[in-house]
C-alpha cells in the first residue's frame, strides 16, 4: 500500500509543477505589441512641465491617451511627436503609469529624441522622433500615461 501511495505523490507533485511552469510560460506568450504615437510639449527653467496626447493602437482599436510628467534639470521648450511600439501588453488598460527614464540630452531644432521607458506592468516602450526647439536636459525624467 505504501509503495502505491508515494509514487502517486510523487507524480502529483511533478505534474503540478510542471503545471505552474507551463501557466508561466503562457502568460509570457500572451503578451503582445501594440503601436504608440505620442505628442509632447515641455517647457521649464530647472524645473520643467510638460504634456500631451497619443494613441495606442492594440489589437485592432485605437485608444486615446493623456500624457503628463515632470522633469527635473529642464532648461528651455521643446515639442516632440513620437512613434514607435509598446511591448508587454496583455491588455490596453497595462500601458497606464508612470515611466521613469534617466536622460542626457540636447536636442537642438531639427534634432531628435530615442527613449525607452518602463513602467511597473512591465510594459516597455520604445519611441523615437524628431524634436523642435531648444531644450538642454540632464535630468530623471517621468511621464505618466493614463488612458482618456
Amino acid at each position: 500500500m505504501f509503495g502505491f501511495y508515494h509514487p502517486t505523490k510523487f507524480c502529483v507533485a511533478i505534474m503540478l509543477a510542471a503545471a505552474i511552469m507551463l501557466t508561466g510560460t503562457l502568460s509570457q506568450s500572451d503578451a503582445a505589441t501594440g503601436a504608440v504615437r505620442f505628442r509632447i510639449v515641455k517647457a521649464g527653467f530647472i524645473v520643467g512641465i510638460g504634456g500631451g496626447s497619443g494613441t495606442l493602437n492594440f489589437k485592432g482599436r485605437n485608444y486615446r491617451l493623456s500624457i503628463g510628467g515632470i522633469n527635473v534639470g529642464t532648461i528651455g521648450a521643446s515639442a516632440v511627436d513620437l512613434v514607435g511600439t509598446a511591448s508587454n501588453l496583455r491588455t490596453a488598460a497595462d500601458i497606464v503609469g508612470t515611466y521613469t527614464q534617466g536622460s542626457a540630452a540636447l536636442a537642438v531644432v531639427g534634432g531628435g529624441r530615442v527613449a525607452t521607458l518602463r513602467n511597473a506592468n512591465g510594459v516597455v516602450i520604445q519611441v523615437r522622433g524628431p524634436a523642435i526647439g531648444l531644450e538642454a536636459s540632464l535630468s530623471l525624467s517621468g511621464m505618466t500615461i493614463s488612458m482618456q
